[in-house]
């Protein structure tokens, strides 16, 4: 992934509530939820909604499907892992030790991060 490409997801998260709408979309992957059911969980009015909704999707972050009158959302749990693969592919480059530490004291398990330059195999 390119800083730019980055930047512009970090953008689209940056609003409370587009994150919530994320958070709560990745809660209910890989099904998704229809735009009514984001609004009443979230109490958010529907106009409001289809802002972030329209900025989330035109990131990437989310995608729309229409099911006949309604909308369903879903989270781009591929592209959220790699915007995380992003943050951390480079990680105490060098030092593994202070990195794995970091790891342990985080509260991510470990299947979810990139394994470390000693993890990787030669295959």
């Amino acid at each position: 992934m390119k800083t730019e490409n980055a930047s512009s997801l970090f953008e689209a998260l940056s609003s409370d509530i587009r994150l919530e709408i994320f958070r709560l979309l990745v809660k209910h992957a890989p099904d998704g939820l229809v735009a009514g059911d984001i609004a009443n969980q979230l109490n958010i009015p529907a106009n409001n909604l289809s802002f972030h909704l329209k900025n989330l999707t035109h990131s990437g972050m989310v995608s729309m499907e229409k099911e006949g009158r309604f909308l369903r959302y879903r989270a781009s749990i591929p592209l959220m892992l790699d915007l995380i693969a992003y943050l951390t592919e480079e990680c105490c480059q060098g030092n593994t030790g202070k990195c794995r530490s970091y790891r342990e004291q985080s509260c991510v398990p470990p299947e979810w991060l990139p394994p470390l330059p000693s993890e990787k195999s030669d295959t």
